[in-house]
C-alpha cells in the first residue's frame, strides 16, 4: 500500500474487506461444527493460508490438530495428506522417488505426499535431520526434485506441523536456521470444562457432521492478495520494527535486564511474519487498516520460536514468552 493512500482508497479496501470476510466467517463456523473449543488454532490456521505461510503447532496429543487441518481442507475442497514423522523415515518417503519399470526399461515418478495442499507433518521431531530438511526445503522453494526433473507443489501449500511437548526422548530437535522457516509456532493448550462436555457429546452420539465446502481455492488467491493490500500505517510499521529491534538489542529500548537472557533476536522474517499477521488478524476481524492490538495478538505466535534463550534465561525459568512480554510492555504502541 502505497503511502499517499487517500481515504477513499483505504474505504475502497474496507468495503471489499468486509465482503470477501463474509465467506471467511461461514467457513469458521463451519469448521466449528466439528472442532470445538480451539478458536485460537483455527484462527491461527486461517492465518497461515491467508499469508502463505506455515504453522507450527506445539500441544500434547488429542487436541484435534489432525482433526484441524483435515477439516479445514475439505471446506476448501483441497487435498489434504498426513505424514507421520519417525526415526526410520526417508526423505523419499516424503517428497518421491523414482521407480524402476521393467517392462518399460525406464525409470518412472513416484510423487511423494508432499504433493497436496495441505499437509500435516505428524510430530516433525522425531525424524532425522535428513528428513526435516527434505519437507522444509519443500515449505521454502514450493518445489521439488525428484532424479533431474523439478516439480512445482500445488497452490495453496499449507504445512502444518506438529510436535509433542512432553515426550522428548528419542527426538530430533528442529535447528533454527529451519524452525525460522515457520510463519507460526502456537502453543494448543486444553478445551474449557464445558467446551470438552460438547467434544464428549459429539462423540458420543451417533450425529457426524459432514463438511461443507464453503470457500474455493480460487477465492483464497483472490483474498491473499486483498490482505496484502489492507492499510497498515507508517507508525504500525515502525512499532513493529522496534518490537524485533528490541529482541536483538534490548538495551536500546531500556530492556537491559533481558540482554543476559537473549541469545539472539528474530531475524528479518520475523517482521515480514509480524506485519503480514496483523495484516491477516485484521482481515479475520473485518478490518481494512492495521492496528496495535493485530500486532500485539500475534506477535508471541511469531517470535516464540525467533528468539534465543541463554542458559541463564532456563536456569532462572525465563520463557521466550516472558521475554515477549517484557518488549510488548516496554514499546509504546502507536
Amino acid at each position: 500500500m502505497d503511502y499517499t493512500s487517500t481515504s477513499e482508497d483505504i474505504k475502497l479496501i474496507i468495503e471489499k474487506v468486509q465482503e470477501k470476510s463474509q465467506d471467511f466467517n461461514l467457513l469458521i463456523k463451519e469448521i466449528n461444527r466439528v472442532i470445538i473449543g480451539q478458536k485460537y488454532m483455527i484462527n491461527r490456521l486461517l492465518i497461515g493460508l491467508l499469508t502463505n505461510g506455515h504453522v507450527l503447532l506445539e500441544g500434547v496429543p488429542g487436541l484435534a490438530k489432525t482433526l484441524a487441518i483435515k477439516t479445514l481442507s475439505e471446506a476448501l475442497d483441497g487435498e489434504f495428506s498426513r505424514i507421520q514423522f519417525t526415526p526410520d523415515l526417508l526423505p523419499a518417503d516424503v517428497v518421491g522417488t523414482l521407480i524402476y519399470n521393467i517392462k518399460d526399461n525406464d525409470f518412472s515418478v513416484k510423487k511423494g505426499p508432499v504433493f497436496a495442499n495441505f499437509i500435516l507433518a505428524d510430530e516433525i521431531n522425531r525424524s532425522p535431520a535428513k528428513v526435516q530438511s527434505a519437507l522444509l526445503e519443500a515449505m521454502q522453494e514450493k518445489q521439488v526434485t525428484i532424479g533431474d526433473e523439478t516439480y512445482n507443489l500445488k497452490e495453496p501449500f499449507l504445512v502444518l506441523a506438529t510436535q509433542n511437548p512432553i515426550d522428548q526422548e528419542g527426538t530430533y530437535p528442529l535447528p533454527e536456521a529451519q524452525v525460522d522457516r515457520f510463519m507460526l509456532k502456537c502453543v494448543v493448550t486444553y478445551p474449557e470444562f464445558e467446551q470438552e462436555r460438547e467434544i464428549l457429546k459429539q462423540n458420543i452420539s451417533n450425529e457426524k457432521h459432514r463438511v461443507k465446502k464453503i470457500v474455493s481455492l480460487e477465492k483464497i488467491f483472490e483474498t491473499r492478495e486483498l490482505v496484502r493490500e489492507i492499510y497498515m500505517d507508517e507508525k504500525i510499521e515502525s512499532y513493529i520494527l522496534d518490537i524485533i529491534f528490541a529482541t536483538r538489542f534490548p538495551e536500546k529500548y531500556n530492556l537491559s535486564q533481558l540482554k543476559s537472557y537473549i541469545l539472539f533476536g528474530s531475524s528479518p522474517r520475523g517482521s515480514i511474519s509480524l506485519a503480514l499477521a496483523a495484516k491477516a488478524h485484521a482481515f479475520l476481524n473485518q478490518r481494512g487498516f492495521v492496528i496495535p492490538e493485530d500486532v500485539k495478538s500475534v506477535a508471541k505466535d511469531v517470535l516464540r520460536h525467533r528468539i534465543g534463550i541463554s542458559y541463564e534465561a532456563e536456569a532462572e525459568n525465563v520463557t521466550t514468552e516472558d521475554i515477549i512480554d517484557h518488549v510488548l510492555q516496554s514499546i509504546t504502541a502507536p
